[in-house]
């Protein structure tokens, strides 16, 4: 098994990899592979809702949207995390995923999925939620921890002191663990995902 993790922020080895990478090792050691994808600081697009979506993805194939949604087909859970700007994720993490979302949401369907996010000192609970939204319109588990899943500082000495940060994020990787192997057992008993109704648009308020 495998979790496929998206880091957020520009910087390479920053906070959120630093908190990301708290995840992974504790996957690790319950045998369970990770990966961690980065950002970094080529361009990235915004949706346009240009309909262009396809079997590959996005019709715009100039980042790293399509790369990304490509591992996501043999990954079997997820872990996102962003850094905070101004009370809420970075602008490039919300396109990215936007983009990632909207066109191959069915990608991600019945698998797990957490959200993380690093902060200096504040914003965090409202970048969880934003990047938590994902997770519910597209059929995905969320995965909690014993306290909201961030880290705090301003590098990644900052929060590798942050012992509460750091715990959640081992506690994290270990309800992760626990759920991709409850699904991996329903598979093996027979059990049959949900049926998904479809088609119904009500595109009017009453």
């Amino acid at each position: 098994m495998k979790v496929l993790m998206l880091n957020g922020s520009c910087h390479t080895e920053g906070c959120t990899y630093t908190a990301l990478r708290e995840v992974g090792e504790t996957l690790r050691t319950l045998g369970i592979d990770y990966e961690i994808v980065q950002l970094g600081t080529d361009p990235i697009r915004d949706c346009v809702a240009c309909g262009g979506c396809n079997e590959q993805g996005c019709v715009f194939a100039d980042d790293g949207v399509n790369a990304f949604i490509e591992k996501a087909r043999t990954a079997d859970g997820f872990v996102f995390g962003t850094p905070v700007y101004y009370a809420h994720p970075s602008g490039r993490v919300q396109s990215f995923l936007d983009r990632v979302f909207y066109s191959s949401g069915h990608v991600f369907a019945h698998k797990p999925a957490a959200a993380i996010a690093s902060a200096r000192r504040a914003g965090t609970t409202a970048s969880l939620d934003a990047l938590s939204k994902y997770f519910g319109i597209s059929r995905m588990l969320t995965v909690g921890s014993t306290y909201w899943t961030m880290v705090h500082g301003s590098k990644p000495d900052d929060v590798l002191q942050d012992e509460e940060g750091l715990q959640s994020m081992r506690n994290l990787a270990r309800e992760m663990a626990w759920v991709m192997q409850c699904i991996q057992a329903g598979e093996q008993a027979g059990i049959p995902l949900p049926a998904t109704e479809t088609g119904a648009r009500t595109n009017f308020i009453r």
